[in-house]
């Protein structure tokens, strides 16, 4: 008998050059290095330059993804991209990222789910791949969330960054003793009553605007450390996997005080945790794979390692997925 699976094949990741630090920052808006950094872990965070597009830092996260995976980009016949952030209203940024990598075959559309979008696009992909719709998928978050922050607004413009991250999956059919690897389960979950809560104040529908951010963070962080901890409970109870079996944590990277919160009620080992959001802020959907790409790079991130995504957006979504890389 044989199983059907979907794997990761190679992991890319792209920051643009701009970096702006607290101190940048004081000098705009009343705020400090330290009252920063105590309230977020934040220290410093990537801005994407004038005429540096969404879907620029999509396509240089992607080429880096199908360069370690040892693909060309006509291989590809399935591209997801997560991101709040798109070039245009339409169409998909997903479907300028295709023709910039020179892809002119197969799907491609954009994700929405906020910071949650990469794992959505995980769950998503995974499950196109497993049904035969696609061979080979790219999946990207990609973010230039400086475009839509109010930098005169100091509780929020100090939270966001720019840039994006990519991961190449394929589908595989092996025998069922063969050994475990790729995508093992994944729970997404959405709730809008809470939509107010982090949202921006536009869009084409209501205002003909894109709008800034709006976030009430106490509300946000109240709801934040039981939400991940529930889904990601939940894709264990489906693996049959627990917290000692895990080799990485791959956090949303929003705020220091939430990614200790959910490892601390987890049980989960702070050497396992992978942060990054000291050095790149919160960047949305882009987060979680890039943390998973600096894990990766650094060679923490290895064959065989059981690795845990999570993420907490606007909507509220949330959502889970446990990989065997």
């Amino acid at each position: 008998m044989t199983q059907t699976r979907s794997i990761i094949r190679g992991v890319g990741g792209y920051l643009p050059a701009n970096v702006v630090t607290n101190d940048d920052l004081a000098k705009r808006v009343d705020t400090s290095d330290e009252w920063i950094s105590q309230r977020t872990g934040i220290r410093q965070r990537h801005i994407a330059a004038e005429g540096e597009f969404t879907s620029d830092l999509a396509v240089a996260a992607a080429r880096q993804a199908l360069d370690r995976a040892g693909l060309k980009p006509e291989d590809i016949d399935l591209v997801i991209v997560a991101t709040t952030t798109p070039d245009y209203t339409f169409p998909a940024t997903a479907a300028i990222v295709q023709h910039k990598l020179g892809i002119h075959g197969g799907m491609a559309f954009d994700l929405q789910a906020v910071c949650s979008g990469f794992v959505y696009g995980i769950a998503t992909a995974d499950s196109y791949l497993k049904n035969g719709l696609a061979k080979r998928a790219l999946v990207i978050g990609a973010e230039t969330f400086s475009r839509i922050v109010d930098w005169t607004d100091r509780t929020t413009c100090v939270l966001f960054g720019d840039g994006a991250g990519a991961v190449v999956m394929e589908v595989e059919h092996v025998l069922d003793d063969a050994p475990e690897r790729g995508v093992l389960a994944s729970s997404l979950r959405s709730d809008g009553q809470y939509w107010d809560k982090l949202y921006t104040k536009g869009g084409p529908s209501t205002t003909l605007s894109v709008g800034y951010v709006h976030m009430e963070g106490p509300e946000v962080f109240r709801h934040a450390v039981g939400k991940i901890t529930d889904v990601v409970r939940s894709v264990f109870e489906k693996t049959g996997y627990g917290v000692n079996s895990l080799d990485w944590f791959v956090p949303h990277q929003a705020n220091r005080r939430i990614i200790d919160g959910a490892g601390q009620k987890l049980g989960i080992l702070p050497e396992k945790v992978i942060v990054t959001v000291d050095r790149h802020a919160n960047t949305s959907a882009a987060s979680v794979p890039l943390a998973l790409n600096e894990g990766f790079t650094d060679g923490r991130i290895k064959k065989g390692d059981l690795v845990m995504l999570e993420a907490m957006g606007g909507g509220f979504t949330w959502g889970a997925s446990l990989i065997r890389w």
